[in-house]
């Protein structure tokens, strides 16, 4: 979020988000969703139902860029409007694979875990688990995709492993 203000705002002050998130009255899983432009503009608590996944569509967009979370999710939707009877897209940008239109991924092939290099969005989850030497970067082409077994979505609310998807329910 720091990066984010900075880069569309210039020099301003670190935001400590923990002046501004509470612990909601609500039960289970909690998302928090924080709205911002400079500063923080809205804090909002909603109980998280994690999706079923278990089927990508590999879906081209050689122009897409999301480097920076927004609201605007415009694009990432027309994009999974092209699903067809998939549960969800997997982006291909100039041959790539990047992410989902909601989490990075990560690929295992029998011995390690990979990420792809450039994906659309640097998730929390993604450089945590980077930092940690359980994944490593790597440029993985769409056609390679077969090198893999299985695929795992991970975000700031899926860790890895959490939903993984056998490489053969990817069309």
């Amino acid at each position: 979020m720091n990066e984010t203000i900075q880069h569309f705002f210039g020099n301003s002050k670190p935001i400590d988000l923990k002046q501004y998130i509470n612990s909601p009255n609500l039960a289970g899983e909690i998302k928090c969703r924080i709205v911002y432009d400079s500063k923080i503009v809205d804090t909002s608590y909603t109980s998280y139902t994690r999706r079923c996944i278990q089927s990508l569509k590999l879906v081209q967009d050689n122009e897409i860029d999301y480097s920076y979370k927004s609201i605007d999710r415009s694009r990432l939707l027309q994009l999974s409007a092209r699903k067809a009877e998939a549960d969800e897209i997997l982006i291909v940008r100039q041959g790539l694979l990047t992410d989902t239109s909601f989490s990075n991924i990560a690929l295992f092939d029998g011995n390690e875990w990979s990420t792809p290099a450039h994906p659309l969005l640097k998730g929390t989850r993604r450089a945590y688990l980077i930092d940690q030497g359980l994944l490593h970067e790597k440029e993985i082409c769409a056609e390679d995709l077969y090198h893999y077994q299985k695929l795992s979505i991970i975000n700031a609310m899926i860790d890895l492993g959490e939903i993984e998807i056998p490489i053969a329910d990817i069309k």
